[in-house]
């Protein structure tokens, strides 16, 4: 079960990123995908991503922190360039419109984090309520 919904939110954080115009093939892709699935378990490493999710993610893949926190910061630009703005909106309350900044590293993992874990939750009460009126 634990193992499903892993992948569950493997698939869910991957589809959103795409959605948010992260090219799958940027190194950034997979750290912030990894960001977001070690915040998605524990949101206090988005409290200190220099100090907890960065060197998390280059011992994963044997780089340095500063490389991931490049990376990082690479593929949201460009997603925030390139991405859907609606998303981008739902999630952060502006975007590129707005002529605000893009967010932060460490609010856009929160943000999709975040939106992972509403979404997790709202499905596993979903699945109990239709154990309990068939049960």
């Amino acid at each position: 079960m634990h193992n499903e919904d892993g992948k569950k939110v493997e698939q869910m954080v991957s589809h959103m990123m795409l959605d948010m115009g992260v090219p799958a093939h940027l190194k950034g892709y997979r750290y912030v995908r990894s960001a977001v699935l070690i915040a998605e378990e524990d949101m206090k490493v988005v409290g200190s991503v220099t100090k907890l999710l960065y060197p998390e993610i280059a011992k994963q893949y044997n780089t340095t922190d500063c490389k991931v926190e490049r990376a990082i910061r690479n593929a949201i630009e460009i997603s925030w360039e390139r991405g859907n703005k609606e998303t981008f909106e739902r999630l952060f309350g502006y975007c590129v419109k707005s002529g605000q900044g893009r967010p932060t590293n460490s609010e856009y993992i929160a943000a999709i984090a975040d939106t992972i874990r509403i979404q997790m939750n709202a499905a596993d009460l979903k699945e109990k309520e239709r154990g309990y009126t068939h049960g």
